[in-house]
């Protein structure tokens, strides 16, 4: 099998991937948000780790064109900072949870790269902030799980 070399830029790396056109249901998968001080922000939203100025919102789904960035989430449940795999900047928590996604999806080898996205549950991170966004996003927590991980 030859050798792939992928380049560095992900703009770049989106544009070359292979789009098949095949469409499936809503899928389940996983991610992080960034809780950003709201006096800082001027809001009480949840924000991409990655693209930290873009604002999860209430009335409307997360979207993006997948070709050039999208809706990332990962296969696998991410309950930490360490398990999320990547260098996270700046000091803000992280909240992690499911989230749906649907519409043009390019599957890749840790996740999933969207084109819409919204927040199904909020399972993961400090307590006080879970119980506040759950309630801003009116999503619950799942059953039987620990949300508190220091």
């Amino acid at each position: 099998m030859p050798m792939m070399i992928v380049p560095t830029n992900f703009l770049e790396t989106a544009k070359r991937v292979k789009r098949e056109g095949v469409r499936a249901g809503e899928i389940i998968a996983y991610r992080a948000w960034r809780v950003i001080d709201e006096s800082c922000s001027g809001d009480d939203r949840l924000h991409s780790v990655a693209m930290r100025n873009y604002v999860w919102q209430l009335d409307k789904p997360a979207s993006g064109d997948v070709r050039t960035h999208g809706i990332y989430s990962f296969r696998d449940v991410i309950q930490s900072n360490e398990e999320y795999g990547y260098d996270i900047p700046g000091s803000e928590p992280l909240l992690f949870g499911k989230v749906k996604i649907w519409g043009e999806v390019v599957e890749h080898e840790a996740g999933y790269r969207s084109e819409f996205g919204k927040i199904a549950s909020l399972d993961f991170g400090d307590a006080e902030l879970l119980e506040k966004f759950r309630k801003i996003y009116g999503v619950k927590k799942i059953y039987g799980v620990n949300n508190y991980r220091p």
